[in-house]
């Protein structure tokens, strides 16, 4: 019966999935193992739809060149690998992008997969075509999203940002070389994601999840509505099928009503256009499946209480057409008022434009009505790509010439964010504001400046966002403003349609430090925190001093023995700093760890005064009180150290080793040997300079000792989490009378329970049955013992 069940749903998910691609007609229907030549001439056919060139040779060179070059490789799905390149080259085509970035996306996975080398692609084809090819493999195995399970997960979060945000940073520099490498990388995401399918079910909420947080609110930034919307709606399927495919379900089964008032007030609107002289052209179009389950989650709304699920377009000539049917639709029905929006005359950050307005329908249900011109409907699909169209020029026999656009225009976003990237060594403050920037739900809000420019700031913003987006001279100087000529606070929130004056004074003591948390925009963010390091600077050097000797007292490290300008310069040639005062300065703000920087000079001080240990030498640092075995009849300490009776030894909080475990000592300076287990990870982990200062150790045989025969245990439990668990686990304790010194619990949002347990044992033997104890009990996982 549950094969059955599970078999019905496949097949109702296989209709749910027609249902998706009639409802949008975005979606190029995707044939299962369509053939490779078929491809190639789909390919052909899109380019020459738009490209006004007959010389086709560069992409048919670079077709043959990747299939030749993935000869016999295959992919998940089962089809030959050069159907993905294909594909990929189809997607850029669709964007109408120029031939060397679809032959770059023929040619995107040859350096990585295959033999072919870059030197090859560059005699091959050009430069350009090698620096695309070469910018996307290096994009390739950056890991954007966080993924782990690892138990130790909350240890290592830090080295883990550090990488995301590397790997972050890599990706803008990428696309400052060169936009069309993110271009190609966004293709090349969308049909992976519309592959998915065949990935296994952790792979598909990693990739999903990853395109949700990054590649989605990317496509959004750089106004690529066409693959944006895709990726969003597929991100949905899999991070949450059921809510996908329950809002497909629904929506399906309204279509026919839903389709016939569509289309009506599509006839209306096109008859009363047509009627005032315009040529327009007119469609309904459903929202895409993400934004409707984004505003009932966000709405906290039932789908029956969604009432805008389409939009009508009408698309113009010219932008005095575009307020011409304006009048006629606010004519024809009336507006709800505060829901029209001219983004033609204060366009979006990722330059679209278009006019939006909310009228009520003839049955009373509200409907959204946009109007644009052709170019600014090309701009909203298209975005940034839609400037390397290529069109034809009078003046050059009809050969392909770029579209220009100005490069200010272009990338104004991406310089801000590699800014920042110049301005930030703090990885948690970059992550934190890029984030912030990549919010794809975040509004804007359109104000005024004293002489009537336009300025586009998050909704929410304040006169402190305004003044520092005019310059950060001005923010850092501020001391008022005004709105509509009055006085207003600082923290006054702006609102549409705003003129907003600043109040300057060069008394002004600069920023305060509680405007960072009235500022919505990322760039005022910025620009404060940029003040305070570089106003504050000798304070903050005097202060990273302080932390870096407080770090090495916490350590056992004597800051004068590192403190030497051979360690200062590895520090400032692997961070990146010009001088000495700089890295301290970071350290002072918090933008560098002064642990990190303790370690790194300290491992180059072990690495200039570390040598072999003698005997000699470890009598000498772990104490002479009895260096004669036969003066003693046994160890306080129950611990033999290369047949030194009475030394000074301390066991390990790290690994808590027990009789009948295997141990070594380590010599440490000053506190005589410290005893670990074997397989202590600290022990394991040991650099080769280090490991000399190792020394054998061995439990004493003969069951006497001073420690009362008790040695501290500690183990990790895993289980399902239940009620009741952890009183089954205590009574483990209780039923054989050891006494628990410490336990902590926690659970995890997968309801995974994690115990760490410290207490008391005589020795491994007992150890061993509570732990063989504890591992019958319903729901335990598993059971490790701490290894460091």
């Amino acid at each position: 019966m549950a094969d059955y069940s599970q078999k019905e749903k496949e097949l109702e998910r296989e209709h749910l999935e027609k249902l998706v691609k009639e409802e949008d007609r975005s979606i190029k229907p995707m044939k299962e193992f369509e053939s490779p030549e078929d491809l190639y001439h789909e390919l052909i056919a899109s380019v020459r739809k738009y490209h006004p060139s007959a010389d086709i040779s560069l992409i048919e060179k670079a077709y043959h060149v990747a299939r030749d070059a993935h000869e016999g490789q295959t992919r998940k799905s089962g089809e030959p690998y050069i159907v993905h390149p294909l594909c990929v080259a189809i997607i850029l085509a669709e964007l109408e992008l120029d031939k060397e970035t679809i032959a770059a996306g023929l040619l995107h996975d040859v350096l990585e997969d295959t033999v072919m080398t870059a030197d090859e692609i560059k005699e091959e084809f050009s430069e350009e075509v090698l620096l695309l090819v070469d910018g996307v493999t290096k994009l390739r195995h950056l890991h954007l999203t966080d993924n782990s399970h690892n138990h130790d997960q909350k240890d290592r979060s830090a080295e883990r940002l550090e990488m995301q945000a590397e790997n972050l940073r890599k990706m803008f520099l990428a696309m400052a070389k060169d936009i069309r490498v993110i271009l190609i990388k966004l293709a090349d995401r969308l049909h992976n994601m519309r592959t998915l399918k065949y990935q296994s079910k952790e792979a598909q909420i990693r990739i999903a999840r990853e395109t949700q947080e990054i590649y989605c609110p990317i496509a959004q930034r750089l106004g690529i509505s066409k693959i944006k919307i895709e990726l969003d709606d597929l991100s949905l399927k899999y991070l949450e099928p059921e809510a996908y495919y329950d809002l497909v379900r629904q929506i399906d089964q309204r279509k026919s009503v839903r389709d016939d008032y569509v289309q009506s007030l599509v006839e209306e609107v096109r008859a009363h256009i047509k009627a005032a002289g315009i040529v327009a052209e007119i469609e309904g179009r459903a929202k895409h499946f993400f934004s409707i389950y984004k505003k009932m989650v966000n709405q906290d709304k039932t789908l029956d209480q969604i009432y805008d699920l389409f939009a009508i377009r009408i698309i113009v000539d010219s932008v005095k057409d575009c307020y011409a049917a304006l009048g006629v639709i606010h004519e024809m029905y009336k507006p709800i008022p505060g829901r029209f929006k001219d983004y033609i005359a204060m366009p979006k950050p990722n330059m679209y434009q278009s006019l939006h307005t909310t009228l009520i329908g003839p049955t009373g249900q509200p409907f959204e009505i946009q109007i644009r011109t052709y170019e600014m409907h090309r701009t909203a699909e298209y975005g940034i790509a839609a400037h390397w169209k290529y069109k034809e020029a009078s003046n050059n026999g009809g050969a392909a010439v770029p579209m220009t656009v100005t490069e200010e225009e272009k990338l104004s976003w991406l310089r801000q964010i590699l800014e920042w990237q110049r301005d930030m060594s703090d990885n948690k403050e970059f992550m934190s504001l890029l984030k912030s920037d990549l919010d794809l739900f975040s509004d804007t809000v359109f104000c005024f400046t004293p002489t009537g420019d336009v300025k586009n700031l998050p909704n929410g913003s304040t006169p402190i966002d305004f003044a520092y987006s005019i310059h950060s001279a001005v923010g850092n100087k501020m001391i008022g403003a005004k709105a509509n000529g009055k006085l207003v606070p600082i923290d006054y929130v702006i609102q549409n349609g705003d003129r907003i004056e600043i109040i300057t004074s060069q008394n002004s003591k600069g920023p305060s430090r509680d405007w960072l948390n009235i500022v919505k925009s990322t760039q005022a963010k910025n620009k404060i925190n940029q003040w305070f390091r570089s106003e504050l600077k000798e304070e903050n050097i005097t202060r990273g001093k302080e932390l870096l000797v407080a770090s090495c007292k916490a350590k056992g490290i004597n800051f004068a023995d590192i403190n030497k300008p051979e360690y200062q310069e590895k520090v400032l040639r692997k961070y990146g700093f010009h001088d000495w005062n700089s890295c301290l300065a970071t350290i002072g703000h918090g933008g560098l760890k002064e642990g990190q920087i303790v370690n790194k000079m300290y491992e180059e001080y072990k690495r200039d005064h570390l040598a072999r240990i003698t005997d000699e030498e470890v009598l000498e640092t772990i104490g002479s009180e009895n260096k004669n075995p036969e003066s003693a009849k046994r160890s306080k300490s129950g611990i033999i150290v290369k047949g030194l009776y009475d030394v000074a030894v301390h066991f390990s909080k790290c690994c808590s080793p027990v009789p009948g475990d295997e141990i070594v000592g380590f010599v440490t300076r000053g506190r005589g040997v410290s005893i670990h287990r074997t397989d202590c990870v600290n022990i394991i982990n040991l650099s080769d300079m280090e490991k000399e200062r190792l020394i054998d150790a061995e439990w004493q045989h003969d069951g006497q000792d001073g420690s009362n025969g008790l040695y501290r245990a500690e183990i990790k439990i895993f289980g399902n989490n239940r009620t009741g668990l952890l009183v089954d686990i205590t009574r483990v304790f209780t039923e054989r009378e050891i006494d628990i010194d410490a336990i902590h619990s926690k659970t995890s949002k997968q309801g995974v329970a994690t115990i760490d347990v410290s207490f008391s044992t005589k020795g491994r033997e007992e150890l061993g049955s509570v732990i063989d104890k504890l591992r019958q009990i319903d729901s335990v996982i598993d059971i490790v013992r701490t290894t460091g």
